[in-house]
């Protein structure tokens, strides 16, 4: 017939103590005992009666203290039904049997999970502007442009670019400008002179300078492709004076596009320019009219008969 007592303690139910170089009745051990009769306790190798200690939880109370001399050992057996708790990550999958933890084990640790996302139910049948159970369509017109978290304004005159930005269609090619000359400018034969263009008409990013250095600057942010329209009138006193006459578009001070009139073989008493010019400029860049004129008489830059002599532009879009 099989042993039905108790069976023998395993090592792991067993637990030891040892103090030495002590002298107090306290002493903290590493288990918590059930009660004094789970615990062999000696002082010097004699074994010490129930009535000479007690234990509360892991405090173990001496009647008496102990000498530096004593060596104390307490050797503790748990009871059957003492909770033995692991240490912290000492139980990993092996020690698990494969079907311990079964769906009902585990339902009312997810339950509360399932009840807080009461908003995703399968092949739940969804209405008003969203439709439909296994495959879900959005009604025509549900999105309007309150749900869009597009930046910028939503008009008449934007639409929703790729990067979701309200932006207005098309542009306004600014910068843009338009300056003119007041006065007729005698200039010095046969040298090269800036053209001076003081009536700003229109100036659209205060871009013109028509007081001091008579330039267009490409304000900050607006590099890009421009064009430009100049009309100019070199004249001479002497109605068959005129030989030569030479514009330039100067760009940071240097020439990019020059137009010229050659009479030396047929003087004549004055030429007329009319240049389109395109450019791809980058902002700060500054553009400057800079003429010559060689003749035998009084050289100006002078107004056409029908207007002003004239420099304007603005961006490409």
């Amino acid at each position: 017939m099989s042993y039905i007592g108790r069976t023998t303690n395993k090592s792991s139910d067993i637990r030891r103590f040892n103090a030495t170089s002590s002298t107090s009745a306290t002493h903290t051990l590493t288990w918590t005992a059930p009660n004094e009769q789970s615990l062999l306790v000696t002082i010097n190798g004699v074994k010490q009666q129930e009535d000479a200690y007690s234990v509360s939880g892991t405090t173990l109370t001496l009647t008496s203290a102990l000498v530096s001399t004593d060596k104390l050992e307490v050797i503790g057996i748990n009871d059957i039904g003492t909770v033995i708790t692991p240490a912290q990550n000492s139980v990993d999958t092996d020690k698990i049997q494969d079907d311990a933890v079964t769906a009902d084990k585990l339902a009312n640790s997810i339950n509360t999970e399932i009840a807080a996302n009461t908003a995703k139910v399968t092949n739940a049948t969804h209405t008003g502007d969203v439709t439909g159970d296994t495959a879900l369509t959005i009604a025509a017109d549900a999105v309007d442009i309150a749900m869009l978290s597009a930046t910028g304004t939503a008009s008449s005159s934007t639409f929703l670019r790729g990067d979701n930005a309200w932006a207005a269609a098309g542009g306004d090619n600014t910068p843009t400008f338009l300056a003119t000359s007041t006065t007729q400018q005698t200039v010095t034969n046969d040298v090269t002179t800036k053209i001076e263009l003081a009536n700003s008409i229109i100036d659209t990013d205060s871009a013109f300078d028509n007081t001091t250095n008579y330039r267009f600057t490409v304000p900050a942010g607006e590099g890009g492709k421009y064009f430009f329209q100049i009309q100019m009138y070199a004249w001479n006193s002497n109605n068959s004076g005129m030989k030569v006459a030479v514009i330039q578009l100067r760009v940071n001070g240097s020439s990019v596009q020059e137009w010229s009139h050659d009479m030396r073989n047929n003087f004549g008493g004055g030429i007329g320019f009319g240049m389109p010019c395109l450019l791809d400029l980058s902002a700060a860049d500054y553009l400057e009219i800079w003429g010559m004129i060689q003749a035998t008489g009084t050289c100006k830059w002078y107004s056409w008969p029908a207007g002003p002599s004239s420099f304007g532009g603005f961006k490409l879009l």
